[in-house]
């Protein structure tokens, strides 16, 4: 990994200063992106922002940026990018300060202000390296400001045409993935501009190995096949679950279709016993009977467990002694277990508590 620190004055930076809004924003004579296309919108608040002007305007020192060399020879932003934008936006007349007992815009500030500002020189660190070593760089150094995510610190390994693309389909604020799981977040939750719709799409179609798929189509011409695969878990989703809840926004969609795309399914019979599962009391993860009814494996639901009253009354009952193997035992060496299954009805009541030893229990339940 190589890493130089460079002294760069604000001047430079800011040279070709272009903010298109989510079709990214750029600096430095167009060899800086700022902010990548559909990534991070600004954050900062006003006093976040002028407290960067204010900080620049007194000579003391901001905290050092860090910028990603691409294969073109160019550079991205990994962190710093509020503030490079924050001092974008202030040469740039955006916004006003306090300056020096006044409100002023930059157009406003004497000659010797304005290049008081201008050549304020900026500690940046120049990155480049393999992209294993970037990542294991970049997580390093996210620990401070506003906090990259895991999925943002992949985009600024992985940069190029195939990034861009999906980044247009996956992480624009009313992008086309967004709108096609529910505008509002029925199918996928999470945010598209802090690229959890992206992280969800490259986790569902590699079985998470999603870092082993971004450096895979690093260089491919387009995103087309992430983003057909998106579109093709969707159509399957709502074709197979036909009622629309909302606890469907937590499910991970993308696993269910790839391991049951092939198989009919009848999507009435599925309905009919969804809506039996979701009144049921003693199922208390509802978003995961969807996978239950496909799976069958109960571990979806978190199936209520005994009380500790109702596993005593049962213990008493039995007076230590374990239904199965008729031994007796301290009830620190026993489990609960439903006399008539969960999946056959029973609930989880006192009258249908047993207590095992833990060797039986778990024969019984195959673990």
């Amino acid at each position: 990994m190589k890493i130089e620190l460079q002294k760069i004055p604000i001047r430079e930076v800011v040279a070709r200063y272009v903010d298109s809004a989510e079709e990214g924003v750029v600096a430095y004579e167009g060899k800086l992106d700022i902010r990548p296309k559909y990534q991070r919108e600004f954050v900062y608040t006003g006093k976040q922002r002028d407290a960067v002007i204010e900080t620049i305007k007194n000579g003391f020192p901001l905290n050092v940026m860090y910028w990603v060399k691409t294969d073109q020879g160019n550079f991205e932003v990994l962190d710093g990018q509020q503030r490079t934008i924050s001092i974008g936006q202030y040469v740039n007349n955006d916004f006003s300060v306090d300056f020096n007992g006044r409100t002023a815009m930059f157009h406003n500030l004497t000659k010797e202000e304005q290049k008081q500002i201008l050549d304020y020189e900026l500690m940046i660190y120049f990155c480049q390296g393999s992209d294993k070593e970037r990542l294991d760089w970049f997580k390093i150094i996210n620990i401070a400001g506003e906090k990259l995510t895991d999925q943002e610190l992949r985009n600024a390994v992985y940069t190029g045409q195939w990034l861009s693309d999906a980044k247009l389909k996956f992480s624009k604020t009313h992008c086309a993935a967004y709108l096609l799981a529910g505008d509002g977040g029925q199918l996928v939750s999470g945010s598209p501009i802090r690229q959890e719709y992206l992280e969800t799409a490259l986790s569902w179609i590699n079985e998470g190995k999603i870092e082993d798929y971004m450096a895979k189509h690093q260089h491919n011409k387009n995103a087309e096949e992430l983003w057909q695969y998106f579109q093709d878990v969707i159509e399957w989703t709502r074709k197979t679950f036909t009622n629309y809840r909302r606890e469907m926004a937590s499910v991970a969609w993308g696993e269910l279709y790839n391991k049951f795309k092939d198989k009919k399914l009848n999507a009435e019979k599925l309905e009919a016993e969804i809506k039996e599962l979701m009144q049921d009391e003693d199922v208390t993860k509802k978003s995961g009977i969807y996978p239950y009814v496909l799976t069958r494996n109960e571990k979806y639901l978190n199936v209520r467990t005994f009380t500790e009253k109702m596993k005593r009354e049962a213990y008493e009952r039995q007076k230590g002694i374990c239904k199965k193997c008729k031994k007796h035992f301290a009830i620190e060496e026993m489990e609960a277990d439903h006399i008539a299954p969960w999946h056959e009805g029973g609930k989880t009541t006192a009258e249908n508590c047993q207590m095992l030893c833990k060797e039986c229990n778990r024969r019984k339940s195959g673990k």
